[in-house]
């Protein structure tokens, strides 16, 4: 029995398999406890192996890898079409099985240890912002009861953070009690939010790479580190403007019969990387005026005939496919 594909479903607990020979026959079906997953494995020859990019799919497919097998993971909602009849265990590995060998499927490539954990600190410390928002706008919705408001931004935040701690605020004392609770926890989100900042400008100064995307407009650490990482060397763009479109930032199309319709972005692909370079895009289109040569006499030409917004949009785009470039090519950061 000679197996040339294997479809895995990976769960916490259980995985199952599915195989087939050269001829496409069905020649294994098994259902394994985690323990005896990777024994299973190794005694069957290396393989094309196919699983959906889900949690704990990277770790799997390193230790598969290391057994010799060609590990492929495939994003969920592509393999999703190939479920024959109702959804259960093993018509997902088989899915998988078929998916794998589709030359038409895109896969997710395996990401280091290394990479992973650059993937979490920058999870982290989006977690902590999030965690930070949500605290500071449950301290102004319970100050404004008390009639106490301030402006938008870190310095109405001080504000309100002044009068909650000073001894002779103007809220009663048991109600300064509780939402002396909320700014412990906003303060501790600063100091961790900090801390992590740090790690990732240190980070981003020992990596070539991060330091030669440092020179694009528009980027700082938390780009030039995260960027790396979702677009190794080689990776599996082969344009710019496929990625562009992998993180969502390019038109949406809804065309038939020779008619083009183009929308909004599409919004696709990664929410945090997408989300920073809107950010970095922002910050430039924002100080553009006024400056001449380059890409800002770009940005200004578009900000005489275009919204603020879509102007935002198209400079993520251009950094995208700028960073692309350096990192695929090995190439500096070049000024028109």
């Amino acid at each position: 029995m000679t197996i040339s594909v294997i479809g895995i479903d990976i769960a916490k607990r259980v995985f199952q398999l599915h195989g087939v020979d050269h001829q496409g026959r069905i020649v294994l079906r098994k259902r394994l406890a985690r323990a005896t997953f990777l024994a299973e494995m190794a005694a069957h020859s290396p393989c094309l192996v196919g699983l959906e990019a889900g949690s704990g799919a990277h770790h799997w497919g390193r230790c598969l890898a290391e057994l010799g097998h060609d590990v492929r993971l495939m994003p969920p909602q592509y393999v999703r079409p190939y479920v024959k009849g109702n959804k259960h265990d093993a018509s997902d590995a088989e899915a998988c099985c078929e998916a794998v060998q589709r030359p038409g499927m895109r896969f997710v490539p395996v990401k280091s240890e290394a990479q992973q954990a650059t993937l979490m600190l920058h999870r982290v410390r989006d977690h902590f912002i999030r965690r930070r928002t949500g605290a500071v706008n449950a301290l102004r919705g319970h100050l404004a009861e008390f009639g106490l408001v301030s402006a938008s931004q870190r310095a109405g935040l001080n504000h309100l953070l002044m009068v909650v701690e000073e001894s002779g605020s103007a809220v009663p004392g048991e109600v300064a009690e509780l939402l002396g609770m909320i700014t412990a926890e906003i303060r501790s989100y600063d100091r961790s939010i900090a801390d992590l900042d740090r790690r990732l400008r240190a980070q981003c100064n020992e990596a070539d790479v991060s330091r030669r995307l440092r020179e694009v407009p528009g980027v700082g650490p938390v780009i030039a580190t995260a960027m790396p990482v979702f677009l190794t060397a080689g990776g599996c763009f082969d344009r710019a403007s496929s990625f562009a479109a992998w993180l969502g930032i390019t038109p949406r199309q809804h065309s038939s019969g020779g008619k083009e319709r183009t929308f909004g972005i599409t919004k696709r692909g990664n929410t945090y990387l997408r989300r920073q370079l809107i950010n970095g895009a922002r910050a430039v289109v924002r100080i553009a005026r006024g400056r001449k040569g380059g890409m800002w006499d770009w940005i200004n030409k578009m900000l005489d005939r275009r919204h603020f917004n879509v102007v935002t949009v198209a400079v993520a785009n251009k950094m995208a496919r700028i960073m692309w470039s350096m990192i695929t090519k090995g190439t500096d950061y070049k000024t028109a």
